[in-house]
């Protein structure tokens, strides 16, 4: 095990995934305002209402967004929302997409860097997969928000509607235990679409769960909470760095959010050299005999 945890550490200095990470978080927050504004549009423009569904979603990120930086982060999509239209809809969701994809090409170098992948797609190509992908990992987060929304919404009509309270208690815990499950399945796809989409594979192989996966979404979230405490107890960006401390906390969170996705590739990329190694020394060791 300490073997390939030195195996590990240097795989990521020497792949620089320090600096990749680095990249990651600024392009994911590059990316972010533009979502928000897609998003705020969306909601702003197709349904008027929707405050309270947008306000619970935004919960949810709370769970993982530190305190500190989800001020800015609310009042950017509250100012968005409010000032949502038909052109701003379009306009928001291109610039959305194309930011996003700008993140997730980054994401395609550093994971081609990781697998000792040559890149053999063109800058068209590449980027037509990058916008793909953008889109479909858009999709599987906003489905495992809306997992969670499910969830709270169904397990709240049983308790609220059904006489029994202690029955409707258990099934509506049941509902939200489910919501949650799916949230996280959705999570670990997301991962996975990635780490097998985005590097230039000569021979892609599905790994629904892998080791890395399970590292990168259990030490992601662990780090985040982490962050948060440390943040709760120990704020003093604010009076380090003024008004720009949410901005610079938010992007230390991104930094983070990058770094175990590649943290999680690294690692399946060592099992795999491990792997390849452990079947060339048995085929080595039949032929000798």
């Amino acid at each position: 095990m300490n073997k390939f945890a030195a195996r590990v550490w240097r795989s990521l200095l020497a792949d620089r995934v320090f600096g990749c990470a680095a990249e990651l978080g600024f392009y994911f927050l590059f990316a972010l305002f533009p979502t928000l504004f897609c998003a705020g549009s969306i909601l702003g423009f197709v349904a008027r209402s929707a405050h309270q569904v947008s306000d619970r979603l935004l919960e949810y990120l709370a769970l993982v967004i530190p305190t500190s930086a989800l001020g800015t982060v609310l009042d950017t999509f509250n100012e968005t929302t409010a000032a949502a239209s038909s052109g701003k809809l379009t306009f928001g969701s291109v610039a959305a997409i194309w930011s996003a994809s700008i993140g997730i090409s980054a994401i395609q170098d550093t994971l081609n860097a990781v697998f000792k992948l040559e890149n053999r797609r063109s800058y068209i190509v590449a980027r037509i997969n990058a916008i793909l992908l953008t889109i479909l990992l858009t999709i599987l987060i906003g489905s495992g928000l809306g997992c969670m929304f499910a969830s709270d919404f169904f397990s709240t009509l049983i308790e609220r509607y059904f006489a029994t309270p202690g029955p409707a208690g258990i099934v509506a815990a049941a509902i939200r235990l489910s919501g949650w499950v799916g949230a996280g399945c959705l999570l670990a796809l997301s991962f996975a679409v990635t780490y097998f989409w985005a590097p230039d594979w000569r021979q892609r192989h599905w790994r629904f769960v892998s080791p890395g996966t399970v590292v990168g979404i259990m030490g992601w979230l662990i780090i985040s909470l982490g962050f948060r405490i440390y943040l709760h107890f120990f704020n003093s960006y604010t009076l380090t760095y003024g008004s720009l401390g949410a901005v610079i906390i938010l992007l230390m969170w991104f930094y983070i959010s990058g770094f175990m996705l590649l943290l999680g590739a690294e690692i399946d990329s060592r099992i795999d050299d491990a792997a390849a190694q452990a079947r060339f020394a048995s085929i080595k060791a039949r032929g000798s005999a």
